[in-house]
């Protein structure tokens, strides 16, 4: 007792010490401490590099006067002893809510354009650099002391809401001083995310390419308004712009927001630092080359409860692997040299993180990288490295007391000091009593297994293969038992309490339910002896037992690939071949394809280092190309105003949708990825071929065409929405914003054309594109009226309309589609699915084509998109199209209307070779694609893919199977939660709405 009064002495000298010194003193004598602290014969970390064996740390003031062997100790120094301690720096959490409480969210009713009471600040009130955390913050005690428990001293805590969310703040967890003396940096980082503001009940941007957008347009406004041109004052960008040199902290929680994030970085002359998911060991080469520094969550998953065999059926492979993977990220993460600090985000408790980071390490993570993560990593992110992070002179008295390892499953974390203030997280006189114990009570034999941490034990006692019920706790050197007698039938219980011996038995009393006592004996079971008894306690039931990991392919899902498909020189011999070209089909032809070109074309091609295709019997063709498509995205409409021109589906797309796959199965090769049709004036498109396996910029056509997505009709104008608030309310409203952007966007141009100041604003560039007839419209239409009026007003602002697509009732104006020269991308036979199709006919295509217009088959559906060879067939039918009419309407005819055809849509000597080779007659309902190649590269095998389906196979059932000794050992299990992902069309909205 008397070694913890001189701590608490100690303590209060310190609280004098750390009083604001201006404040008055009027209520007493005031003295002033200017004693020092040595703590000795500790070993010292005091960075993960730099260890002092039997070192003297000298505190004085809350901060770090000195380390090392020989420190000179003054006269009036309190020693401490703490012979066999280590002595680490406490960690640091720079992704924190600590003390600043989340706001609201607003109420479901919203506004279409801005809220028009946010004077004085951006438009939009998803944006807010003008927020501070300090000024919202308030010390929370509990959460402190959860925090200090799991050995963090310092957390960086901001406003956890909003797309800009303002300016964090570098806080000690320091429980005994106010805020004068735990601040340490007010204002310490600006952050940013990809979530909307739950208080906000502005709609835009309601997709995470509006998100992306915005960002964008907000960096270039801040820009115009540090220059002095606007007219009227904006806090927010001034905040913006007065924060810029701090360091950016941006709410990634994914890899692939990560990347897209770096993207609007790099654009903008600015190196975020990443808050990942945890999954960035899934693209770690494309991770690597943001040249970013991340900040890691490590909550990984739970295995999943796969007992039940019909439930475990819906279990994607993916998520199988993510249990089984996450784990190996630190490690994979640090031997790609790439710089990041760990957090305790996302976890459930700051408990659960110890337990985590052993996970981490038991599958590689060296512990020295997983110190530096936590201490130095994080000071030198933030500039605070002469503050915190290390054990260095002048650095604040932040730092942990152990009995050993600090990254050790049984080490014992006895204090946490912060600023030179002590919190006692485990007395000192604490033992490590985990452990196997047999004793005797009333001449029966009892077996005691306590496991866990100091913290939070378990205990389990068992006699005679019967499980009795037990608590345990444990205090100061004292362990409380209350356990039930073996006749439970009376539901009496049994008190022990004891403390442990030299030679690890527990020494105490039993108290029986009639008050009798008796002395209480447990003695441990050494591992030898433990081998020999039959009703063993093991201690597999709270490990972390890691299985082994399997192999990351790409993309990390079923039928991704261990090495991506690489180009080869293929020489395809005897096919029936589908020129598309003028030179029609050709029989028992051979193709040679050599460095992604088709090379020749003809009869007895040789060539020695080919690759020999025996095609004998079958079709070879180009790829097909889907001029309307909704796959491969993660965001659709941006309906959140009129107009998104602003947005982009190239920010957005998503190269692990199963659907490019199957894409690749019905021998399609590229698609235009197309904004949907809630909007009259949607987002720019995104051209790409499906190259499974590659990342989303690697699928974007080399300068790629620059198109945007118009719509008209029913969706435009909301009428099937119960609540729609947006104009326009009609379709003659629809004209009405055309002509209107359209003024605007010429007057727009005049001026940026003129050399004087502009505003540079998005929406405005990519319409004055259009204008300057560098981007091409594609136009969601149905009804003939409204078809007429989108060609009348190009034609008044002197451009044309690229393409109609659905056009179904393209038959009726197909004269006037011919002499505007817009083409027309349409379906094969659907109609009456809404009122406005009504008069959709299955000859549309045939009437067209036969008016002079361009005409291709389009899908705007996941499972159309992978049949078009026989949508295509449909036009023969229905219009009696010949076969390789019908053959371009899917090849040849899409790629003029996205001005690619000077690439692909043929087999031609020169253009890429992205061609199918098909087992039958390619509009057959029996035809299967075999091989699907792009670029000389094969994406899509048929052989393979049934080799893919047995590995799955293969691969789940031993994945289940570590799940179920997962779960054998004790481990937490989570339910199986089915994951479809929603097929999208012109009409999805986005239901993100955070």
């Amino acid at each position: 007792m008397m070694k913890k009064n001189v701590w608490f002495i100690v303590l209060l000298f310190s609280i004098a010490t750390n009083a604001q010194e201006y404040f008055p003193k009027n209520d007493g004598v005031k003295t002033t401490n200017t004693n020092y602290t040595a703590i000795t014969n500790a070993k010292i970390f005091v960075t993960p590099t730099q260890i002092i064996e039997k070192g003297t740390l000298l505190i004085k003031d809350g901060k770090i006067i000195d380390s090392g062997t020989e420190v000179t100790i003054p006269k009036n120094t309190t020693v401490f002893n703490l012979d066999g301690k280590s002595i680490y720096p406490s960690f640091i959490d720079i992704f924190s809510d600590f003390g600043v409480e989340k706001p609201k969210r607003a109420p479901s009713s919203s506004q279409s354009q801005y809220d028009a009471s946010r004077t004085g600040y951006y438009w939009n009130d998803h944006i807010m650099p003008e927020n501070e955390a300090f000024s919202k913050f308030n010390f929370d005690s509990q959460k402190a002391k959860e925090l200090l428990n799991a050995g963090f001293g310092v957390v960086n805590t901001h406003i956890q809401d909003g797309i800009h969310r303002g300016t964090g703040t570098l806080v000690a967890l320091n429980n005994k001083d106010g805020n004068e003396i735990r601040i340490i940096k007010q204002n310490s980082a600006q952050y940013l995310s990809l979530s909307r503001s739950l208080a906000s009940r502005q709609v835009y941007p309601g997709s995470i390419m509006g998100r992306i957008a915005l960002l964008k347009q907000l960096y270039l406004d801040a820009d115009w308004y540090a220059k002095g041109l606007s007219k009227t004052k904006d806090l927010s960008l001034e905040a913006l712009n007065r924060n810029k040199d701090l360091v950016q902290i941006f709410d990634a929680g994914s890899k692939t927001n990560a990347l897209r994030a770096d993207k609007i970085g790099d654009q903008f002359g600015i190196q975020y630092i990443i808050l990942g998911g945890g999954d960035e060991y899934e693209r770690i080469a494309e991770i690597k080359k943001t040249n970013a520094s991340f900040i890691i969550p490590i909550n990984f998953r739970d295995a999943y409860d796969v007992e039940n065999s019909f439930l475990t059926n819906s279990l994607s492979l993916s998520d199988m692997r993510a249990w089984n993977q996450e784990p190996s990220n630190p490690k994979i993460l640090a031997a790609n040299g790439i710089n990041f600090a760990l957090t305790t985000h996302e976890l459930k408790s700051p408990s659960e993180f110890k337990n985590k980071l052993i996970k981490a390490i038991e599958s590689g993570f060296s512990k020295e990288k997983a110190l530096e993560a936590l201490t130095v990593i994080p000071a030198k992110l933030l500039g605070q490295s002469s503050n915190i992070g290390s054990l260095n002179n002048g650095a604040f008295a932040n730092f942990l007391i152990t009995n050993g390892d600090i990254f050790d499953k049984k080490t014992i974390l006895y204090e946490n000091w912060v600023q030179g203030q002590q919190n006692i997280i485990t007395t000192m006189n604490t033992k490590d009593i985990l452990g196997d114990y047999e004793f005797s009570l009333s001449d029966a034999t009892f077996k005691l297994s306590i496991q866990g941490d100091t913290g939070k034990l378990k205990s389990k006692i068992t006699s005679d293969d019967k499980t009795l019920g037990s608590k345990i706790s444990y205090d100061d050197i004292w362990l409380q038992i209350t356990m039930t007698e073996l006749d439970t039938t009376s539901q009496s219980f049994i008190r022990i309490r004891a403390y442990a011996e030299k030679d690890k038995s527990l020494v105490g009393t039993a108290v029986f339910s009639n008050g009798s006592e008796t002395s209480f004996l447990a003695k441990k079971i050494n591992k030898e002896t433990k081998e020999d008894i039959d009703d063993k306690m093991s201690t597999e039931k709270n490990t972390t037992s890691i299985p082994e990991s399997v192999a990351i392919t790409y993309p990390n899902m079923a039928y991704g690939f261990k090495t991506l498909p690489k180009q080869e020189t293929l020489l395809f011999k005897n096919a029936t071949v589908w020129t598309s070209e003028k030179e029609g089909i050709l029989k028992n032809t051979d193709v040679l394809i050599k460095n992604g070109k088709i090379a020749k074309i003809g009869s007895n091609i040789s060539d020695a280092s080919a690759k020999i295709i025996d095609a004998t019997g079958k079709h070879l063709t180009a790829g097909i190309i889907d001029e309307h498509s909704h796959i491969g995205t993660d965001s659709v409409n941006e309906n959140g105003q009129n107009s998104s021109a602003e947005v982009s589906i190239e920010d957005v797309i998503d190269a692990e949708d199963i659907n490019v796959y199957r894409d690749l199965a019905g021998g399609v090769t590229t698609i235009q990825i197309l904004h949907g049709s809630a909007n009259p004036i949607g987002g720019q498109s995104a051209i790409v071929k499906l190259k499974w396996g590659e990342s989303a910029d690697n699928y974007i056509y080399d300068n790629s065409p620059k198109f945007i997505k118009f719509a008209l009709g029913e969706n435009v104008k909301q009428s099937r929405y119960s609540n729609g608030v947006r104009f326009p309310q009609s379709r003659m409203g629809v004209e009405q914003v055309y002509i209107d952007y359209f003024t605007r966007a010429k007057e727009y141009d005049k001026l940026k054309k003129s050399g004087k100041p502009y505003r540079k604003d998005l929406e405005m560039e990519v319409l004055s594109e259009i204008l300057n007839k560098e981007r091409f419209i594609t136009c969601h239409s149905y009804v003939q009226s409204e078809i007429n009026m989108l060609m009348k007003v190009a034609e008044k602002f002197n451009f044309k309309i690229n393409t109609f697509t659905h056009i179904l009732e393209g038959y009726k104006v197909a004269d006037k589609m011919a002499e505007h020269g817009v083409g027309g991308s349409t379906f094969s036979d659907w109609w009456a699915y809404k009122f406005e199709v009504n008069d959709a006919i299955p000859y549309n295509a045939s009437i067209m084509h036969h008016a002079g217009v361009t005409v291709a088959i389009n899908s705007d559906d996941a499972e159309t998109s992978r049949r078009l060879n026989q949508e295509a067939g449909k036009t023969i039918k229905y219009g009696g199209m010949s076969e390789e009419e019908a053959w371009q309407f899917i090849t040849l005819n899409p790629a003029k209307l996205l001005h690619i055809d000077n690439r692909v849509g043929s087999i031609k000597v020169g253009k890429d070779a992205d061609i199918v080779l098909w087992s039958d007659h390619p509009m057959s309902i029996y035809a299967k694609a075999e091989k699907t190649i792009i670029e000389g590269a094969t994406y899509f095998d048929l052989e393979r893919d049934t080799m893919m389906r047995e590995e799955i196979k293969k691969e789940k059932a031993e994945l289940i199977n570590q799940m179920l000794k997962a779960k054998n050992r004790g481990l937490k299990t989570q339910p199986i939660k089915k994951k479809v992902k929603e097929l999208m069309h012109c009409d999805h909205i986005d239901h993100d709405h955070n």
